[in-house]
């Protein structure tokens, strides 16, 4: 499951002095996974679909906005799309807000639409962060429950300011998932190391059992910092609230991630 209904605001609020005018255009009116990168001008949805074929997944869900026909048309454009069967999910906004209710919300409403997802286990992730293959790997084949990768924050390459604002996971000694801690103290990072000396961060790529998560993600309480419902408290609700557990699994990579216009910049340099 790809979570692409976000309105892309931090990319339309940015600047950068790198881009050129037809660039600026592009990252302003299109949704992020959707701007164009390498010589052919592919979406960047594109390379994050090769690596999910790559990875050995055969189906996929990808979760939209009400206006969604600039997905539909790009993925009916995508040349691999016979080995992937793409399925679409509606994340629609509730009459009293302007924004969608989060990325909580945007699964349970996916399973809403697709209920065989309450038994079944999937994996969910963004739409705007170019996993590797290795990465979707690693959360697709675990014999977990309910896993989340758990990045060493030292491996991703973004400027200091940016990456020590990231929530941090706190793990006991068999590394299953005991806390998020949004916009960590230093104090709080430093007594939260795992057993190797690592800070330890969500990318947000997860695997969840329908059975035993379905309940939490569909119930999520409104995170009183975001005004949103987001996975993180559906699943601290469900590893605090029933025998479930959720297993953080060790990496140790970058992801390179479209939240700005700086970051358009930074890809096309990876990109070619």
């Amino acid at each position: 499951m790809i979570l692409a209904a976000g309105m892309s605001s931090r990319m339309k609020k940015s600047e950068s002095d790198e881009l050129n005018k037809s660039k600026i255009d592009e990252a302003n009116k299109k949704s992020k996974s959707l701007i164009s990168f390498g010589k052919d001008d592919k979406p960047f949805i594109y390379f994050l679909l090769d690596n999910i074929i790559k990875a050995g997944f055969k189906n996929l869900i990808l979760v939209v906005g009400n206006d969604y026909s600039d997905f539909e048309q790009n993925i009916n454009k995508y040349k691999d799309s016979n080995r992937l069967k793409i399925s679409f999910a509606i994340q629609k906004i509730p009459s009293d807000r302007v924004k969608p209710f989060g990325t909580a919300d945007a699964v349970a409403q996916a399973i809403d639409q697709f209920p065989h997802l309450k038994s079944e286990s999937y994996c969910v992730c963004n739409s705007d962060n170019l996993y590797s293959v290795n990465a979707l790997k690693l959360i697709r084949e675990n014999d977990f429950e309910n896993a989340v990768l758990a990045y060493d924050r030292d491996t991703l390459e973004f400027p200091p300011e940016r990456v020590s604002s990231f929530s941090i996971m706190t793990m006991n000694s068999e590394m299953n998932l005991l806390n998020f801690i949004e916009k960590p103290s230093k104090e709080q990072v430093d007594k939260n190391l795992d057993e190797n000396g690592k800070i330890r961060v969500s990318m947000n790529i997860f695997k969840f059992s329908g059975k035993s998560s379905s309940n939490f993600i569909i119930n999520c309480p409104i995170n009183p910092l975001r005004n949103e419902k987001e996975l993180p408290s559906a699943i601290m609700n469900m590893i605090t609230s029933s025998d479930s557990y959720m297993k953080a699994v060790p990496i140790a990579e970058h992801v390179p991630d479209l939240t700005s216009k700086k970051d358009i910049a930074i890809l096309e340099k990876l990109i070619t």
